[in-house]
């Protein structure tokens, strides 16, 4: 007997998701969280949000993450952002990853928005 279909990507989007908590961290990136976005979202089953100190080091996690995810994976990850270097998005499918400068981090406050309880979209109000 086989696993369903969903039980395999579920699995693959852990390991997924492990390995690019590993990257970060082996790059140093601060302030890390890792949001389940299973049930919530058809973009992704995680989301990574975590921060470089300079630009330089924004864009090396990202670069980094990216290397690692192809070596080891065979991904070629959709990436945006690397140019300025204040934030960048690694789409790799799975794993939602954004890293940022923590200013622009703070400015555009992801976490609030994707966290349970947060609102996701524009225009949302809560109600008196």
């Amino acid at each position: 007997m086989t696993a369903p279909a969903n039980a395999e990507n579920h699995l693959d989007s852990e390991i997924l998701l492990a390995r690019v908590l590993a990257s970060v961290d082996d790059d140093k990136a601060e302030n890390v969280v890792m949001i389940d976005l299973r049930g919530r979202s058809d973009m992704a089953d995680y989301m990574v949000i975590c921060e470089g100190r300079s630009s330089r080091q924004v864009a090396s996690i990202s670069e980094k993450l990216a290397d690692r995810l192809k070596q080891e994976f065979g991904m070629v990850c959709r990436m945006e952002g690397k140019e300025t270097g204040d934030w960048v998005l690694i789409d790799t499918g799975d794993v939602i990853v954004h890293v940022f400068r923590p200013e622009v981090r703070e400015f555009y406050d992801l976490e609030k928005m994707w966290q349970p309880g947060g609102h996701m979209g524009i225009g949302v109000r809560e109600e008196d």
